[in-house]
C-alpha cells in the first residue's frame, strides 16, 4: 500500500486561475520537503518559520518584546535570541506559550501579507505551522494542505535529523495541533509516514496541470 495517501479535495474557486495554497503540519511532517518541490514546480514559497526568525532579530521590536517578557537569560551572548532556550521554556508550559504567540504572531502575519502583496501574478504557498481557518481570507488561499505523519513517526524524526532529546521532542508534539483537529480545517491531507521519494511524488502529481505564473 502506498503510505503517502491523500483525501479527497473540497471544491475550491480558483481566483484568476492562480493557486494560492495554505500548507501545514506539525513539526516532522515533512512541510520543507514539501516546499521545496513546490518551488522547484514555480509556485513561490512564503515561509512563516524562516518570517518568525527574522522577526526577532536583535533589536527588533518582537526582539525587544520577548526580552522585556522572558529576561535576558533567552539570549546567547551575542545577543541573538537563544530559540532552543525559548522553545524549552514556552511549549511545555501553556502560559509561556500565549505569551510567546502573543508577542510574535501579528508581526509575522504583517510580514507574510508584505511579501504576498509583492508576488504579483504568481503561484504561491504560505507555510502556516499554526494554520487556523482566518488565515484563508487574511492571506487570500483558495486550498489548504496539511501534511499528516503519526507521532511516533515524528518523534523518530526529530531525533534522528534534527538531533531533539525524546523528551523535547514529545513536549512539541504535545503542544501543537491533533492531526484529526487539523483534519477537519483544510483541504486536503498528505499522510507522510513513507519515504522521502514518495512524498516528493505525490506533491509533484498534485502541482502538475496547475496554471503557477502569470
Amino acid at each position: 500500500m502506498n503510505l503517502v495517501s491523500c483525501l479527497p479535495i473540497t471544491p475550491t474557486n480558483y481566483r484568476d486561475g492562480m493557486l494560492r495554497l495554505g500548507l501545514t503540519g506539525g513539526i516532522g511532517s515533512g512541510k520543507s520537503t514539501v516546499e521545496t518541490v513546490l518551488e522547484q514546480s514555480g509556485v513561490r514559497v512564503i515561509d512563516a518559520d524562516q518570517i518568525a526568525r527574522d522577526v526577532v532579530e536583535p533589536g527588533k521590536p518582537a526582539w525587544t518584546a520577548l526580552v522585556d517578557a522572558f529576561g535576558t537569560a533567552i539570549l546567547q551572548p551575542g545577543g541573538a535570541l537563544d530559540r532552543e532556550y525559548l522553545a524549552a521554556i514556552s511549549f511545555p508550559y501553556p502560559a509561556n506559550l500565549r505569551r510567546l504567540n502573543s508577542i510574535t504572531h501579528g508581526l509575522i502575519g504583517a510580514a507574510i501579507l508584505e511579501w504576498i502583496e509583492g508576488i504579483g501574478s504568481q503561484s504561491f504557498a504560505v507555510a502556516l505551522p499554526l494554520f487556523r481557518p482566518e488565515h484563508r481570507t487574511i492571506f487570500g488561499l483558495n486550498e489548504v494542505w496539511a501534511l499528516e505523519v503519526e507521532p511516533e513517526v515524528a518523534v523518530e524524526r526529530l531525533i534522528t535529523f534534527r538531533s531533539f532529546s525524546e523528551n523535547d521532542a514529545r513536549a512539541r508534539i504535545a503542544a501543537q495541533m491533533t492531526n484529526e483537529a487539523r483534519a477537519k480545517i483544510v483541504d486536503r491531507v498528505i499522510t507522510n509516514n513513507g519515504t522521502l521519494d514518495e512524498l516528493q511524488q505525490k506533491v509533484k502529481e498534485l502541482v502538475g496541470g496547475r496554471r503557477l505564473g502569470g
